[in-house]
């Protein structure tokens, strides 16, 4: 299994044995069988990024599953959504060319970003994941964003104490493709 992502799968800010893909790791070692897995996440990651780096990852690893958990570093510069819409779908065809299964990580950004952007950028995630029949986490940081207790001084990323949050986020949708 890779996981393609930014800061949020990164554990920016945090020990990394605390974020929610070491987690997963853990949960995962303790099946049978067992799955590795790879995180290839950066902190600062976009959408373009990932695509630039994606094909030798696929090439590396052989995954057969690919998390792609792209797109809050272009929201939060106002990439147009065609762009990031774009880079998600180039994504997904290199894994799907890689004949591995995706499931796509959904981002939503603060309030200030307006209704239309934010409303865009919901839709475009169902969009590309409708149109590449993979399943979606609507929002990675569901039932946390929005408290402070669980988010860093930024507002933008989770704390330590959040990450068995979004592994279970992500865990809702993974356990089905796994």
């Amino acid at each position: 299994m890779l996981v393609l992502g930014d800061s949020l799968s990164a554990a920016h800010g945090i020990a990394a044995d605390a974020g929610w893909v070491t987690l997963l790791q853990q949960r995962l070692a303790r099946q049978t069988p067992t799955r590795a897995v790879v995180n290839a996440s950066i902190s600062g990651e976009t959408s373009a990024g990932g695509l630039a780096r994606l094909p030798r990852l696929l090439a590396e690893h052989k995954p057969a599953l690919v998390l792609l958990e792209l797109g809050a570093n272009d929201g939060l510069r106002g990439l147009p959504l065609s762009e990031l819409r774009a880079n998600l779908v180039q994504l997904l065809q290199h894994v799907r060319a890689a004949k591995a299964q995706a499931v796509l990580l959904g981002i939503e950004l603060p309030v200030n970003y307006g209704p239309q952007y934010r409303d865009g950028l919901r839709q475009l995630y169902r969009d590309v994941a409708v149109e590449f029949n993979v399943p979606l986490v609507p929002f990675l940081l569901e039932g946390v964003a929005l408290d402070p207790n669980l988010m860093q001084d930024d507002g933008l990323h989770p704390t330590a104490a959040a990450q068995p949050k979004l592994l279970e986020t992500v865990w809702t949708v993974l356990a089905a493709q796994l």
